[in-house]
């Protein structure tokens, strides 16, 4: 069965997901987050072979550790297309927070609607692209783990929504994205957002003052 651990990484806490295969040890990463050194050492600890290091949006505190990360491990980045520009401004972001960003990297391959992250011989992630918080966000839907789980980014929290106030943000689309393509998917999906505490599509359809 394949295994999910979610834990807060980096300068503004990102929850940054390992999804691997405890036989193979394969594994995908989803918001490596703005530590380099301390995913690299979770991806250590666990004897992990990351495939893919696939990211929700360009903001510097999910991606702002990858290029490293890719360096030391020789492992390609995976980005929506309209995101570029942002990941191009990754240092100007952290100056916005006072916190310095190393410069950014090269994309391997631009995410795209539908677009499928695969673990091994098998599909493991779905794409949605979500815009609203950023041009580019994307959410990740997985249902290999046995049940419906998807990867919010910051489009969507418990009780709340993505912040629009950032460059590229637009408060129409994101509640257009969340209704229109992430509220038709099952109700019982288990939700990872970006930040903060897990919680369920179920629960956000019926008591996220922003959606409802």
């Amino acid at each position: 069965m394949i295994q999910v651990e979610t834990f807060p990484i980096g300068s503004l806490s990102c929850n940054c997901s390992l999804i691997y295969d405890p036989d193979t040890r394969e594994a995908v990463v989803v918001d490596p987050g703005d530590d380099a050194a301390a995913l690299l050492g979770e991806v250590a600890s666990r004897e992990l072979r990351v495939s893919s290091l696939v990211h929700t949006h360009a903001h510097f505190d999910h991606i702002g550790g990858s290029d490293r990360v890719k360096r030391e491990l020789g492992t390609p980045m995976l980005l929506h297309r309209e995101d570029q520009e942002l990941y191009r401004h990754l240092r100007e972001q952290g100056l916005m927070f006072g916190i310095p960003v190393a410069p950014p990297g090269e994309i391997d391959t631009w995410l795209e609607e539908g677009f499928e992250v695969e673990l091994g011989q098998r599909t493991l992630l779905t794409t949605i692209h979500t815009p609203g918080h950023s041009p580019g966000s994307c959410c990740f839907y997985t249902e290999v783990t046995g049940e419906p789980l998807l990867f919010s980014g910051d489009t969507l929290f418990f009780r709340s929504v993505g912040r629009t106030d950032l460059p590229g943000g637009d408060s129409d689309a994101l509640i257009r994205s969340i209704k229109q393509r992430l509220f038709v998917l099952p109700e019982e999906s288990s939700v990872v957002p970006g930040h903060g505490e897990a919680t369920t599509l179920h629960s956000e359809r019926r008591g996220n003052p922003f959606v409802t």
